[in-house]
């Protein structure tokens, strides 16, 4: 085979394969519709926290209220100072009890808003007061195109 035509040969199989490569990236491409943003406020309708309920459980001693008029009272006054603490406590009727404590807290807010005539509801992490800001983006919706 003479060299001219094995170059000519060899140059018509790079462009072939150049052809070919450019043709199956042109088919991977994926085309990205850029979207229009721009913000507005919403008029907020109504607020409802929504709230974590947390629960505790502390010991309190619980005495007994003794009576002031009774000997047994006026004994137990007078030798409150010679005893130790447990047993001053043990003379009074005083017991350790658990108590359990409810604390609740807002973790997000449900917001009810309307714009344009449109009611929408949103889960925020802070209350919004009256306006809500809120993100317009507008993208046409092409047939076979994918989007972010």
């Amino acid at each position: 085979m003479p060299v001219a035509h094995h170059a000519t040969r060899s140059v018509a199989l790079s462009a072939l394969l150049a052809l070919c490569a450019g043709m199956a990236q042109a088919q991977d491409a994926t085309v990205l519709q850029t979207e229009n943003v721009r913000y507005d406020y919403a008029q907020v309708l109504r607020v409802t926290p929504v709230y974590q309920t947390l629960r505790a459980t502390r010991v309190e001693q619980r005495c007994e209220p003794a009576k002031a008029d009774s000997r047994i009272g006026r004994v137990v006054g007078a030798v409150k100072g010679a005893l130790s603490r447990d047993e001053v406590e043990a003379q009074n009727g005083c017991r350790p009890v658990p108590v359990e404590r409810e604390f609740r807290r807002p973790i997000a807010y449900d917001v009810d808003y309307v714009y344009k005539g449109a009611r929408y509801r949103s889960r925020l992490a802070e209350d919004p007061g009256n306006r809500l800001r809120i993100r317009i983006g507008i993208t046409p919706a092409v047939p076979g195109v994918r989007t972010r």
